[in-house]
């Protein structure tokens, strides 16, 4: 599976972003890849490439979506998909799509790679008949994809409550009519910190930054969230 796009529209020396599938020999190079694409982002460090280190062996791992981004032979980008579920308030668990951590690394952000991965395996997921995918991100860069506020089908956080940053797609139309309910991942994006300290003293050592404005937006997202009501299922 690859696809091969072109990035830098206009220049003469267009460069190529192929995607295919990663490999058991990409691992280490697309974790560390995963830390210098989070590094800092969020909060001091990062702990998503020790998420992406134990989540390719859980049992929601999807891997005929798990992606790279290559340009000139070197990888420069990463999307991983896993299952979660909808616990509707009627009881009834139904099964979408979530995907992260999406990595591209720092010097090519602008290159339109995390937009190449997002669109290709979007793509991929309807083809393989998924009907929607929620994540967990910030909705002024998933909009341009179609992602709208989760809120929009009645769809909250698995501690109930409506969050701005959980945004959600149809891949199907009418796929989410009907799922009110609660969001869940899963457990796998529920960290262990002292194991995540741990791996990350296989890397080099990074400095740690703190009140950058990626961590402000970031704080100010985590505040954006509001009781979502009566009702819901119990897990």
């Amino acid at each position: 599976m690859e696809e091969t796009k072109s990035n830098h529209k206009g220049n003469k020396h267009v460069r190529k972003i192929k995607l295919r599938l990663e490999q058991p020999a990409d691992y280490r190079k697309v974790e560390e890849l995963t830390r210098e694409a989070f590094w800092n982002h969020y909060v001091p460090g990062c702990n998503e490439h020790y998420l992406l280190h134990i989540m390719r062996d859980c049992g929601a791992f999807i891997r005929e979506l798990d992606t790279v981004a290559e340009i000139d032979g070197e990888i420069v980008g990463n999307i991983v998909y896993t299952k979660g579920k909808i616990l509707g308030d009627d009881g009834i668990s139904r099964e979408v799509l979530s995907f992260g951590p999406v990595s591209v690394l720092p010097a090519l952000k602008a290159a339109g790679i995390g937009s190449a991965l997002i669109e290709y395996t979007l793509a991929r997921a309807k083809e393989s008949g998924h009907g929607a995918v929620l994540i967990y991100g910030d909705p002024a860069y998933y909009q341009r994809f179609g992602f709208i506020s989760a809120e929009t089908f009645g769809i909250g956080t698995a501690d109930n409550m409506y969050a701005q940053p959980l945004q959600a797609l149809e891949l199907r139309e009418g796929t989410l009519r009907g799922c009110k309910g609660r969001f869940f991942e899963d457990a796998v994006y529920d960290i262990d910190e002292e194991a995540a300290a741990e791996f990350d003293k296989t890397f080099p050592d990074k400095e740690l930054q703190d009140d950058l404005p990626s961590q402000e937006r970031f704080r100010c997202l985590l505040g954006l969230r509001r009781p979502r009501g009566a009702g819901g299922g119990k897990e």
